[in-house]
């Protein structure tokens, strides 16, 4: 198929996932809302224009024009004033101004018999429950498609079977021509191993897993060992010497590590000059909660140095400086990277596949741990302020005071819009960046 149909197909692939994991978010806020009896007037994707919608019910579903997020509108959002009960203030200042429209617009649609059907009435622990159930229902699709990741297609493992031999013994950053007197065989290339041969035993013990084959060459150089491969369905017995050689000490993460001067790692270790190739492998159910858990920490890593990241991310887009391939990208940046994906031709379906899905349970996992960040207009914000409120309540009712009722985060509103400023400005720094400075993830 022409590469760039594949590419359209990746990043179309990556916006219905995306479309589909805010709709199920704002649907994780409308059932509890909807089990504790608080009227919702609204469930729209999208922002700006309605451009379809129906109603059923009380409540009117629909699309709008800007799909960059999603809400669910409630009634009584926002406590009336303490002073007076109502929605307006006495004073007339901008802060005032601002949380009397907000309570306006929170209390315009409440008519007879909604009394109690305002959100700001609910019990503190139903409020969060309403408030928690968007990031959860992120959450719950991330695990779930981290399950379909490792127990459906399997994580690409390195196999024993050999996907490449070198010819010669080269240093970190060299090159020899193999036709060349230069050349020096590799213990590989002298054994007459080839690509394709499946490795069996080693130093007569089976050669199990490609990394436990891989730590018995590294011990084993200067040592003559018999190895046995599976060629074209036959067994091939051969005798090969490790040599010694420099290479890369590796991390957990699968990188070359660093040392605290921050030069990459190396070790003498046997070497014989030979590539494995990868196979899909799946994985029992017990791997989903480590790797979803692990997943969840890399990205909390990300968002908690924020600031930090995104000023690298600005300083990469204005210079010449590459882009951190772990930092923050936008919905642009994420689009790209599927795209690319999509179009590897020479990567099997299957697993370009697995890479996409594992892409949008990654997103929805940020998208769960960044909705808690406790700000407003964030559902973290939210949950914050339902907390403080049972505090308040709590000390209250231990020093025998009044009950304080509910607390009026209207007043957080001036806060609120700077944060939605900011985010907004970060939007929009990210998806310049993805455009002109693209994150290279693939070389």
């Amino acid at each position: 198929m022409n590469p760039v149909i594949l590419f359209i197909l990746g990043v179309a692939f990556v916006a219905v996932g995306v479309a589909a994991s805010i709709a199920l978010h704002e649907v994780g806020h409308l059932l509890p809302a909807k089990l504790f009896k608080v009227r919702v007037t609204k469930y729209m994707i999208g922002f700006g224009p309605t451009i379809w919608s129906r109603r059923k019910g009380e409540t009117e579903y629909g699309f709008k024009a800007l799909p960059l997020g999603g809400y669910v509108a409630m009634i009584g959002m926002y406590p009336p004033n303490k002073e007076d009960g109502g929605v307006r203030p006495s004073s007339t200042g901008m802060f005032q101004t601002l949380a009397s429209e907000a309570r306006s617009a929170a209390h315009e649609e409440v008519g007879p018999g909604d009394e109690n059907r305002v959100f700001y009435k609910l019990p503190v622990w139903k409020k969060i429950i309403v408030m928690l159930g968007g990031p959860a229902m992120n959450l719950l699709i991330g695990l779930a498609l981290t399950a379909v990741l490792l127990m459906g297609f399997g994580i690409s493992t390195p196999t024993t079977t050999l996907a490449d031999v070198s010819k010669c013994q080269v240093t970190e950053g060299e090159s020899v021509d193999p036709d060349s007197a230069a050349c020096k065989p590799t213990p590989a290339a002298q054994a007459g191993l080839k690509p394709g041969d499946t490795i069996l035993t080693f130093d007569g013990k089976d050669a199990g897993t490609w990394a436990e084959l891989s730590t018995r060459i590294r011990a084993s150089a200067g040592r003559t060992v018999e190895i046995t491969v599976q060629r074209d369905g036959r067994t091939v017995t051969s005798e090969v010497t490790p040599v010694l050689s420099s290479r890369p000490v590796i991390g957990d993460d699968g990188r070359q590590a660093k040392g605290t001067d921050g030069k990459p790692l190396y070790q003498e270790v046997g070497f014989l000059g030979i590539g494995s190739q990868t196979a899909l492998v799946p994985q029992p159910a017990s791997s989903v909660l480590p790797m979803a858990g692990e997943n969840i920490k890399q990205i909390s890593g990300v968002i908690l140095n924020l600031p930090a990241r995104v000023a690298g991310v600005a300083q990469a887009a204005f210079s010449s400086e590459p882009r951190d391939p772990n930092g923050p990208i936008s919905v642009v940046g994420v689009g790209r990277v599927a795209g690319e994906v999509a179009a590897m031709e020479e990567v099997p379906v299957q697993a370009r596949l697995a890479t996409l899905v594992g892409l949008l349970a990654g997103l929805n996992f940020a998208l769960a741990v960044f909705n808690l960040i406790p700000l407003l207009p964030l559902d973290g914000g939210h949950i914050a302020g339902a907390l403080y409120e049972g505090v308040r309540r709590r000390i209250a009712k231990l020093f025998g005071k009044p009950d304080p009722g509910a607390f009026d985060i209207a007043k957080l509103l001036p806060l609120t819009y700077v944060v939605a400023g900011l985010l907004m400005a970060m939007g929009a720094l990210l998806i310049y960046a993805d455009i002109v400075k693209p994150v290279n993830l693939f070389g």
